[in-house]
This record gives structure tokens, sequence and C-alpha cells, in this order.
């Protein structure tokens, strides 16, 4: 039997990935796929806000593919799924929905905020009505993470409360029915948010403020070129290196730590050229990114090995996903036909 705890953890399918997705949750992923039985969602049932583009939808289904292979995950040591294509996703969704008052959906703070974004949008940006399928989908999250019985979940800061009302529901279902889920602990990646290149508090596509995984050389020579570096100030005038998000980055992704460490204190006591620390960081990226190149261009000649990967990956999330399906009906005793 295999004794390995299992995780599992998801990427919404709405483009290519950036170095926010990286610094705070792929990295973390590397590291523990050999540790514990991993499977890797991509949860197309969870971009509802992007019905009326569904050719963006399956286009990045590939894009999030080729990322993740890109930066060292291994599809013969872990499973990349598929959401749709394991119905018994909607399923446990419909069950789970029996049990889950609308209270518990309502206080969750970042549907709230992703609601009111549709509803209000910024300047430029289209309002959009909120679907059914958006206001549930906190009862999928749940049910992505239930249905492989999944003891740990990497995710950024902004999910735990996904993972607390995923804990609370299966201590609900558990105490109710029978013993069937794990209650799942978060695991924080190392880089809880990135800002985005024009300073704005998150990385955003609709924004164009993102550095991608897949970018090249010299797109991100341009990218950080552009950054938004703290307040104006001259060449040789100290600065506040909290204001400063080139910092951020270079803290992130910089292995240099002492060198890093002797740019603030003189960026701080007698000031240092943003064009510097730009530098600085445009080399540190592309030395970080150049494998992350190597590899996405072995696949991107080879796509049938991609789809192989998601194949085979949604194949063994169904058998366990079918083995918990079984569980769950015995727990709520649906065995209909087998009373006569």
């Amino acid at each position: 039997m295999n004794e390995r705890k299992r995780i599992l953890t998801g990427i919404r399918p709405t483009g290519a990935l950036h170095l926010g997705h990286y610094a705070g949750a792929l990295e973390n992923w590397v590291r523990l796929q050999h540790d514990y039985e991993t499977y890797f969602l991509i949860a197309d049932y969870q971009v509802s806000d992007y019905a009326d583009d569904i050719k963006r939808v399956r286009d990045a289904v590939w894009e999030v593919a080729l990322d993740w292979l890109s930066v060292g995950l291994d599809p013969e040591g872990s499973s990349f799924v598929i959401e749709s294509l394991v119905p018994e996703h909607a399923e446990l969704s419909t069950w789970l929905g029996w049990f889950l008052p609308v209270s518990m959906l309502e206080r969750n703070p970042t549907l709230k905020a992703e609601m009111a974004a549709m509803e209000n949008p910024e300047e430029g940006q289209e309002r959009k009505p909120v679907p059914v399928a958006f206001y549930t989908y906190p009862v999928m999250q749940v049910s992505n993470i239930l249905l492989p019985r999944a003891h740990l979940v990497p995710v950024g800061e902004d999910h735990l409360p996904h993972i607390e009302l995923t804990r609370e529901t299966a201590r609900r279902f558990n105490h109710r029915f029978k013993e069937v889920f794990p209650e799942p602990e978060a695991l924080l990646g190392r880089v809880a948010r990135l800002v985005g290149t024009d300073g704005n508090a998150k990385m955003s596509k609709s924004r164009g403020n993102t550095i991608d995984l897949k970018d090249s050389a010299e797109t991100v020579t341009k990218k950080v070129k552009g950054m938004y570096a703290g307040p104006p100030r001259g060449a040789t005038e100290p600065g506040v290196v909290e204001e400063n998000p080139i910092f951020l980055y270079l803290d992130a992704f910089d292995p240099d730590t002492a060198t890093v460490a002797q740019m603030k204190e003189d960026y701080a006591k007698t000031g240092l050229p943003n064009k510097i620390l730009k530098d600085r960081l445009t080399e540190v990226l592309n030395t970080k990114l150049d494998p992350f190149r190597e590899r996405r261009a072995k696949y991107e000649t080879n796509m049938p090995l991609v789809r192989d990967a998601l194949e085979a990956g949604t194949k063994r999330m169904r058998v366990i996903a079918r083995e918990t399906m079984d569980m769950v009906r015995d727990a709520l005793d649906l065995g209909y036909l087998e009373k006569y």
C-alpha cells in the first residue's frame, strides 16, 4: 500500500503562468512532488468568468501544462489532471452542496472580492454579470481537495479561507455520516505575493503587469526596464527600500542574499541608481528562467508528450475519484437498488 500522503493543488486555466505563480506555488510543488502522492489540477470548471472566451480557456489548458513541465514538474511521478475530465468533481460538489449553508460561502473574503470586481470593474474593463457557477465555485474547490482525500494543499495566502472551508466541510461530513475525508493542512509558498511590474498589489494578465515564465530574455529585459521602482528620486538620492518593488523581486529570486543586503544598505544610505538594480534583476531573472525556456522548447516541439502527461494523470485521478465516491455513497446510504 502507498503510505505517502497526498497533495492536491491547482491553477485556473486563464493564460500563461508568471513569476508570481512560481514564487507563490510552483516552486513549492517542485520541491514536494517526490515526497508525496501529488495531484496538480487544471481547474477549468472554475473559469466561468471567461464563459464568453472558451478558446482562451482551451488554449490555456495547454499553456499551464507547458509551464508546469518547464519548471520541472514530473508527469511520471505526479499527476496532471484536467478537472472537467473527472466528472466525480461535479458529482461530489452536488452532494456537498446539500450540506453547506450559504452563509459559509458568503463569508469567504476571496469570493466577495472577486464578485465585487466583476460587478464593479476598473476603468476600461467590461462589467460582467456574476454567473451561478462563480457563486458556487468555493463548493467546487472544496470538492477538488476532498475528492483525492488530500492531506496537504500548497496555496497562496489569499486561498487560506478556502482551506478552512474545506476543513470545516470534512469535519461536518465525517461527524454526521462516516469518516471519509482527512482534514487537509495548508502549506504557504515562500513568497506570499509579488506585486505587478506596474507596482500594483497583484500581478494580472488583464493589467499587462506580469513577467511570464515563458517570456524570452529580450522580453524580460524590456519588462524589467519599464518596472515601477518606487517614488521619483535622483540617481544618487537615498530611497526607502520598502517602497521599491525591485527589492521584493531580488529577495524572491536572487540567491546572493549578501549582495542584495549590501545593495539595500547603499540604497538607503547614499542612494543607488534604479538602472543598477534593474540590470541586476534582469540578469537574475534570465538566469532563473533559462532552464525553464529550454525545457519548454523541448515539449513545444513534441506536444504529444504533453497530451500523454495530461491523459495519464487524469486517468490516475479517476481511479481515486471512483474510490472516494464509493465511500461517499456508502456514507450517505445511497444504495437505492440494493434494498430489493
